[in-house]
């Protein structure tokens, strides 16, 4: 059964792709290089999976912000509005250590974390000063798909067993839908745009993949906002 983020993507995909050839005059392949910052310590979800383990390990929910890339299809759907199906990609190592707990010989107990975020949006945008200006200013919404992959792998201590220290790797992985609310400015020119957006995307899933065994019920928060520089190729008029 599809969810309701779901049956608005798809609704968003037949409207780019049931309207009219005369109103796709001007498209816009757009590719975006930003920085992406995830949702801080004190926003995070309940039972969120970074602010569970920073109880014993030593590390910043902030060293989880890095690089994105993404791509995005943009089609004019009359003069004032445009339709967006995009992809991006973000992913970032965190090395980590055990606050409280060493190794018999002293040396650190350490792990990698690693998140890995792949959003598929379907957006629709506003531009107040319509298509044919040289500047144009946006601000839209839609929804996320959004792909991730979490996982922790290194070193463990083993609690229930005197601190016996293991090497171990957790992993889990799936797909979450949410909103995406963005905004920018956008210079065009006849073939080539350029200009800066902010987005964000809000979404949370459950964490399996062998961590249910260690802490039950731990989620993964997916969050966040996405600063980007754009440059675009338009073509189709």
């Amino acid at each position: 059964m599809l969810t309701r983020s779901a049956a608005a993507a798809l609704a968003c995909a037949g409207t780019l792709l049931l309207h009219p050839a005369s109103a796709w005059a001007q498209q816009t392949l757009n590719f975006s290089l930003g920085y992406f910052t995830v949702r801080g310590e004190d926003a995070r979800v309940e039972r969120d999976v970074l602010n569970s383990h920073r109880n014993l390990l030593v590390f910043d929910v902030a060293d989880f912000n890095g690089a994105a890339v993404g791509a995005e299809w943009l089609v004019p759907i009359g003069n004032f509005i445009e339709g967006g199906a995009g992809i991006g990609f973000s992913r970032r190592t965190v090395p980590s250590v055990y606050d409280a707990f060493v190794d018999a010989d002293g040396s650190e107990v350490d792990q990698d974390l690693r998140l890995r975020i792949v959003p598929i949006a379907l957006t629709m945008r506003v531009l107040p000063l319509g298509q044919t200006s040289l500047v144009q200013p946006y601000v839209g919404g839609g929804v996320g798909i959004l792909n991730w992959r979490y996982s922790e792998s290194g070193e463990f201590i083993d609690f229930a067993r005197r601190n016996a220290i293991f090497r171990e790797q957790y992993v889990g992985s799936g797909s979450a839908t949410g909103p995406v609310v963005l905004g920018g400015i956008r210079f065009a020119g006849d073939v080539l745009a350029g200009g800066f957006e902010i987005r964000y995307q809000s979404a949370a899933a459950d964490l399996d993949g062998g961590f249910d065994a260690v802490d039950p019920g731990l989620r993964i928060d997916l969050g966040g906002w996405t600063y980007q520089a754009t440059v675009g190729w338009r073509f189709g008029r």
